[in-house]
């Protein structure tokens, strides 16, 4: 049977579909950032350092952003204190029930605080969803502080019914894409943080966890990065590894398989001694991207500004620690107050925290070594 041949004007409109077609998939589903990308991106910025922030009138996610607990101004004070002592960035939790609730009003505050935070020389790594502590958020007044107990009213996001009832993904899914759609070009923000120790089982909660709550995060992970990435967001995408054993990728949870194959850049959590924080880079320096610890900090557990953030910087690795202004979270407490409340006694070393309620350093030689790794000097 005889060949025909195909004409050139013929192969050229083919090549042009062929063309269209694959520009077309690649604008609908995003890749993931090449390494490439990734580290010329962490190129362009200022070596990291800030502290996950809450305002310390804020007991959760929710009194930080909802209507009638919004508190500007003192944002507005508390991350000029970051300011002056060098910090660069804040780790900042969102909650999906903030979004269902108003999204133009949630949008509307998200904004405001990214001007506040701009005008002090900060850039927000925002977190979407968290598995820890409360898996049962509740919208409105919350409840307040349990005498004596670290994070007592902090809460989850989706939460134990938004994880479980498939009917509730849809809402999910409308969050992501909204939050990440309208702020996707927004150069104030560092990065989008799309879930905070996913598979965190969460011992002071159990009785009211789901049992299968790391199977159901790992169905709704990759989805949820690809939500985002829709979006097209000029930020990178990641999801901190938190336990386990990264050194080889036969020892990786189901989840660390997904953190750290989605993410752009890779971030990670350690309160551990200096020894355990530096083994853990290495750990991760042959992924060959960006490296920024989202968490550490916890002095009574060996993790302190002095022991790791001089390791940090002589890898360049961004560092956020735990806690900035003792205030209603009661993070300065460790966590051990929740077998043990301290009511009638203080714990004797602050857990986390910077700054004491009157503004004032928790110790004074902290903030001056932040102040002068990070090349703010004493101002």
């Amino acid at each position: 049977m005889k060949k025909r041949k195909t004409s050139p004007k013929l192969k050229a409109v083919l090549c042009l579909i062929v063309a269209l077609v694959l520009t077309t998939a690649s604008a609908q589903e995003p890749d993931r950032w090449s390494p490439e990308k990734a580290n010329a991106w962490y190129a362009e910025q200022p070596w990291l350092v800030g502290s996950n922030f809450v305002p310390s009138d804020a007991i959760n996610q929710f009194e930080m952003f909802q209507a009638a607990t919004w508190n500007p101004a003192l944002n507005d004070k508390e991350l000029g204190m970051a300011e002056s002592i060098g910090m660069n960035t804040m780790r900042v939790f969102l909650q999906d029930q903030l979004w269902e609730q108003d999204p133009q009003g949630f949008k509307t505050r998200l904004d405001a605080f990214l001007t506040i935070a701009a005008r002090h020389g900060i850039r927000p790594m925002l977190v979407l969803f968290d598995s820890c502590w409360d898996p049962q958020p509740r919208l409105g007044p919350q409840h307040p502080p349990i005498p004596g107990v670290h994070n007592s009213g902090w809460v989850q996001s989706p939460g134990a019914k938004g994880l479980s009832d498939p009917s509730y993904e849809p809402k999910l899914e409308a969050y992501v894409k909204g939050v990440v759609g309208a702020f996707a070009g927004d150069k104030r923000i560092l990065a989008w943080d799309i879930w905070n120790e996913p598979d965190n089982g969460n011992g002071s909660y159990k009785s009211t966890e789901v049992p299968n709550k790391a199977e159901l995060v790992n169905k709704l992970l990759p989805k949820a990065f690809t939500w985002a990435r829709s979006q097209h967001p000029i930020q990178p995408l990641t999801s901190g590894v938190w336990v386990g054993d990264w050194s080889h990728p036969d020892r990786e949870s189901a989840t660390t398989k997904i953190q750290l194959a989605e993410s752009d850049i890779i971030t990670f959590h350690n309160y551990d001694w200096p020894e355990g924080f530096e083994a853990r880079i290495k750990e991760l320096i042959p992924y060959g991207r960006p490296i920024i610890c989202s968490e550490y900090m916890a002095r009574g557990a060996g993790s302190t500004f002095d022991n790791s953030l001089p390791i940090a910087k002589r890898y360049h690795v961004g560092a956020i620690n735990w806690g900035f202004v003792a205030g209603k979270t009661q993070t300065y407490l460790p966590w051990d107050s929740w077998q043990r409340p301290y009511v009638t006694e203080q714990p004797t070393v602050w857990f986390h925290e910077v700054f004491r309620q009157d503004d004032t350093p928790y110790r004074q030689h902290e903030v001056d070594l932040i102040r002068e790794l990070t090349g703010r000097g004493k101002g």
